[in-house]
């Protein structure tokens, strides 16, 4: 009927003399209509025509009744915000698993003895602790690369772990403890997030992070530590230690860590005391923050740095020449077909610093983009 009637009022809308432009219109507005339905109905109905009866019967018989299957994504299991206090048997098809926001108290093997191509495990903000662990249930999972244990009750981290993992997520917990070697077989794990835990400087030994041979990203930002940490894997690229007691970088730390990039000692105790001469002059930092420190005069930086982040230390006044990485008459002869500094972005603000910025500065650092003071 609906059809009918949209026929008909075109018909009357064009006069008799417009005839062949009236049949025109139908006939686009009939193919219009009908590719409408045509992609809606195989966007309903895709995932329903593409799997075989009978497989989708077995899907729909394997799903755990507390979880859901989403027939476009067969492979990932959604048990998450269900109230769970322990995991449904886990069909073996499924690669991707979410069990966050629950009740879980334990991991026990049983759920997980078809589970063999598990790649990805979400059991964030749950109340999982070490004794809650049965031995070897994780490491069992040997296709892993993927587990999420954040906002949980473990006290040390689980061991032991699958060796394929790629990415360690345990922040939020109250992880004091780190078992001896519990890292010396994940060469393969490129991301260990351990912010926000009860982490001492006892913790972390010489041989803590041993085995990391592919680590890029650690974070350990949160905790209480009072020094830096020890034999940082060579290969990290963004090593993030905000918000802990830190008083002093010790001499050529960084050159352990030659390809590290990213560079976060936010809200920490340093002082111009604790600070080498030289000791953030590297050349592979692209991004230092540090933020919320001790502070009273700019650190020496390297001419590759980008962000420099200083906000809320106690510095007093800055000058251009002294910070400059190279000498401002050297950069002068060279143009910008030098080594210029590549400074870009520069923030000051929350010291006792008074505007204007020292024309020295812009002398020296010609590519900054923002300075906010």
């Amino acid at each position: 009927m609906l059809l009918g009637s949209f026929i008909e009022k075109q018909l009357i809308v064009f006069s008799p003399s417009k005839a062949n432009i009236m049949i025109l219109k139908v006939y686009t507005s009939l193919l219009l209509l009908f590719l409408i339905n045509f992609v809606w109905t195989r966007t309903v109905r895709q995932v329903y025509d593409d799997l075989d009866p009978d497989h989708w019967s077995r899907y729909t018989s394997e799903c755990p009744q507390e979880c859901f299957c989403p027939p476009s994504f067969p492979n990932a299991l959604y048990c998450d915000n269900k109230g769970l206090k322990e995991i449904p048997p886990i069909p073996a098809r499924i690669w991707y698993l979410y069990l966050q926001n629950n009740q879980i108290e334990t991991l026990s093997e049983k759920p997980f003895v078809n589970a063999t191509h598990l790649r990805w495990i979400n059991l964030n903000k749950n109340k999982i602790t070490n004794s809650g662990i049965e031995s070897g249930v994780l490491s069992k999972l040997k296709r892993l690369l993927y587990l999420f244990l954040e906002e949980n009750e473990l006290e040390e981290v689980p061991s032991p772990l699958p060796v394929s993992l790629e990415q360690l997520r345990l922040a939020r917990n109250k992880i004091s403890k780190i078992p001896e070697g519990v890292f010396s077989h994940l060469e393969n794990l490129t991301m260990l997030d351990l912010h926000q835990n009860n982490l001492l400087d006892s913790a972390l030994q010489s041989d803590t992070f041993q085995g990391l041979n592919n680590l890029m990203q650690l974070n350990i930002a949160k905790n209480s530590l009072k020094k830096m940490p020890l034999s940082i894997p060579a290969n990290t690229l963004q090593l993030f230690l905000d918000n802990n007691s830190i008083e002093v970088i010790p001499e050529n730390y960084f050159s352990a860590i030659p390809k590290v990039t990213f560079l976060r000692l936010n809200y920490n105790k340093l002082s111009d005391d604790g600070i080498p001469p030289n000791g953030f002059n590297v050349s592979s930092i692209l991004d230092l923050q540090l933020s919320h420190n001790q502070l009273t005069k700019i650190p020496p930086i390297n001419a590759h740095l980008e962000h420099l982040h200083l906000d809320h230390n106690k510095i007093k006044s800055v000058n251009g020449t002294q910070i400059c990485p190279v000498s401002i008459a050297l950069e002068e002869d060279y143009g910008y077909y030098g080594n210029i500094p590549r400074l870009r972005y520069l923030r000051l603000d929350g010291n006792e610093i008074q505007p204007p910025i020292p024309l020295d500065i812009m002398i020296c650092f010609r590519l900054l983009q923002a300075v906010v003071i």
